[in-house]
Order: C-alpha cells, then structure tokens, then sequence
C-alpha cells in the first residue's frame, strides 16, 4: 500500500510539472493555469494524508484498514476439513488353499483443523468378509458376508510451538517407524513385517513430540515421550496363555485391549500401573535424496491384573537413501514379558527391506521407469519354539504416485508347519 500511495505521489508532481511546461507552449490563460495548480496540490496533499495513515500503528483511531475478502458462510468447517487415506483390493493365494479375491481395506483418515494450532485426526478400517450360520450337526459354516469397522486412531493435536506437539487420544505410537510412516498404500509390500506383531499399534492417553534443528546442514532431532493405559491380559493372570472358547491354547497378552471403558461398562485401567514409552531420532541429509535416519524407541509397564509382572518393548530403527532411487530401511525389535508360569520371555525379531526403481538405470524401455524391485527378509521368534523366517520378493509398478500395482511371492519357512506355507499377492492400491 505505501508503494500505491508514493507512485500517486510521484505522477501527481509529474503532471503538476508537465501542466506547467505545457503552459508555456499553449496559449492557456495564467487564471485557468492557477486553477489547474490548485486543484492538483489539493490531491497531492490528500494522497500524502493517505500515505501517514497507511503507515500509522494499527490501533490508531481511524486508520484505514484493507478490506480482505470474507468467506462465505457456513463453509468454515468444510475448508478445514479434509479426508486422505487408501484403499486397497488384493489377490492372494496360499499354498494349500485355493486362491481367491479380495477387498483387502478401505481405511480413510479424518483431518480437521480447527484452528492453526489445534488439529484432529482420525483413521477406520473396514473390511468386508464372511459370516457364518450354524448347522444342524452342530457345525457352522461361512456364509453370507458382514462388514467389520475398526477405529484406528483418533487424537487431537495441539501445536505448542514450533518445537513442540501436544497430542491426546488413541495414539499411533512412536514404536519404530513403521506404523507411522509406512502402513497402508505407503508399504512396497502387502502385508507387514512380522516382528510387528510383537508391539501395539495404538495406544490411548497423552504425549509430548517435536522436532529440533541441529544446525544449518538440515540434520534434525526429533524425540516423543508418551504415556498409555499399556498392554492387558485376557484372562487378567499372568500366565503366558490362556484357553479359548475351543479350549485352544492362546498368548495371554492382549496388546490392544485396553482402554480405559470395560466391557460392564465400567470406566478404569485393567491394572493399577500406566505404561511409558518414547522414541529418539537423528535424521542426517547430506544432500537432495541423501539421508541417514537413526532412531531407538521403547515402552514398559505392567500387564497383569494385579500389577507384578512387567512388560517392555524396545525398538532400533533405520533409513538410507542413496539417491531418489534406491533405499534401505528396517527394525530390530525386542520384548520382554515377565510370566506366573514360565518365568521371563523375550520374543525378538528383526525385519530388512531393500527397494531400486529402474528409472535409476536411465533406460528408454516402455514400463521400466514406473517399475520397482522390493525385497525383504523379516524374522520371527516367540521364545515359545516358535521361529519363523520369511523372504518376500516382489515389484510395485506405479501408474501414477497414488495408484499402485504390488505384486510378491513370500517364502516362508517355520517351526510350525501351520505357518510354513509360501504365498503369493496381487495388490491394487489407491492413496487419496
């Protein structure tokens, strides 16, 4: 605006000069000329009026203030409201079992911002699967379908300051990377790593995150601490297992279940003691699409009824990317549950993956450049007798950034011949 006003200025005394040269070369009367004179001082003096007030400190009385457009109303919530998320459909067939379609997920993400520094976020999955009917003799059988709606997350954030988030709600916790950052349409490969198995993925109660520059180079800090109802037992012993309703043995640690409104109806932690956790990360660029990042995380708590037997997690995590075309990434991840019955167990396991678009190869081959090769190792140990390897190999062809086409042949091997059984996946996936 004070660039407007002094532009005015300065064509306002352009044309005061140019009116005076032009008095001299026209035969204008030096009464007519005067009243040109004055008449364009008065409107150099209002512009110059005009251009102090602009200038004036904003809680002047009278200052004149711009006028900026209002938005319409009753569209407010609607412009800070947002739904991203995927969508996946699969095609899997197991050894053994006869292969068949499948609508793997829809899983969309509410984002509402509520103001700019108080944001909500949500996330459902829902799956379509069979249901059953029982029989006569006693059996049931599939039949029909039924869908199945499962909330994800839901918590709200508030940005304290650059440096620091306050988040509340059924978390995403900070256990590794992977829950974060890789799940659903982001994931190279179908299904996850199995040492995931071995952590929640959720958690309700409160945490305290951010991010820190560490100097001019790009490198940053970023660090998580939380507290959450913690892990549960599904008979409320702390045995390792427990019977079924088909008196089948089953792990006795329930990851998942509990937060905080019982099953009556009843509102409290199904132990007396909270659990704590948090994540620490370094993350090291040392050019465009040249990064290192390190991070080690951990939660611990109780998880019996009574309070005496412990459980614990802890997390090491990494990242490298060499170039836009080649990247390394994987977990070693480890618990601890102390147990009534066969003392202290430590299910582990570790899980790497490595994935090189071919447009890294600078080849004019139709379909090449929208083509990537993934693979990945993962490691599964109970510490009941139970170890599993498995090693996918597999391609994401891209059509666009958002639509994927995975497909992966797993070979697996295990202790239990349950699980040792290879398969194979096809997945169309839509980011949105």
């Amino acid at each position: 605006m004070n660039i407007h006003f002094r532009t005015l200025g300065v064509w306002a005394a352009g044309s005061l000069l140019g009116l005076a040269w032009a008095a001299r070369a026209t035969a204008l009367s030096d009464e007519d000329f005067n009243a040109m004179k004055e008449q364009l001082t008065r409107q150099a003096q209002r512009i110059e009026q005009l251009e102090k007030l602009q200038a004036a400190p904003t809680n002047t009385a009278g200052v004149v203030q711009p006028i900026h457009p209002m938005p319409p109303v009753g569209l407010g919530a609607t412009h800070n409201f947002l739904m991203v998320g995927d969508a996946e459909v699969q095609f899997r067939r197991v050894e053994g079992q006869h292969g068949a379609f499948t609508l793997a997920d829809f899983a969309p993400i509410f984002l509402y911002r509520a103001s700019d520094n108080v944001l909500f976020e949500a996330g459902f999955d829902i799956r379509l699967q069979n249901g059953s009917t029982s029989l006569l003799n006693g059996r049931t059988h599939d039949s029909g379908a039924q869908t199945s709606i499962g909330l994800s997350f839901a918590q709200l954030d508030y940005l304290l300051n650059d440096y620091v988030t306050i988040v509340a709600g059924d978390m995403v916790l900070p256990l590794g990377t992977y829950s974060e950052r890789a799940a659903g349409w982001l994931n190279k490969i179908p299904n996850d790593p199995l040492p995931r198995d071995l952590l929640p993925g959720s958690g309700i109660g409160v945490q305290l995150r951010g991010t820190i520059p560490l100097d001019m180079s790009g490198q940053l800090f970023s660090y998580a601490v939380y507290g959450v109802n913690g892990p549960s037992s599904m008979d409320g012993s702390g045995a390792a297992t427990t019977l079924d309703a088909g008196s089948n043995a089953v792990p006795n640690l329930d990851l998942g279940g509990n937060v905080g409104l019982q099953s009556d109806g009843t509102t409290g932690n199904l132990h007396g003691s909270p659990s704590g956790g948090g994540r620490l990360g370094w993350f090291i660029p040392w050019k465009a699409h040249y990064d290192l990042e390190l991070g080690v995380s951990g939660q611990s708590g109780t998880w019996d009824d009574a309070g005496n037997r412990r459980w614990s997690a802890g997390v090491l995590d990494a990242a490298l990317h060499l170039s836009p075309y080649f990247e390394v990434k994987g977990e070693y991840i480890e618990t601890r549950q102390e147990t009534d019955d066969v003392g202290t167990l430590r299910p582990r396991g570790y899980w790497i993956q490595v994935a090189y678009k071919l447009a890294g190869l600078d080849l004019d081959l139709p379909l090449i450049n929208d083509l990537e090769l993934v693979n990945r190792y993962d490691v599964l140990d109970d510490d009941m007798g139970t170890k599993t390897h498995r090693y996918t190999v597999g391609y994401v062809y891209y059509f666009s950034n958002t639509l994927l086409f995975e497909g992966d042949y797993n070979f697996v091997h295990s202790d239990d011949p349950a699980q040792a059984h290879n398969d194979v996946v096809f997945q169309l996936a839509y980011g949105f």
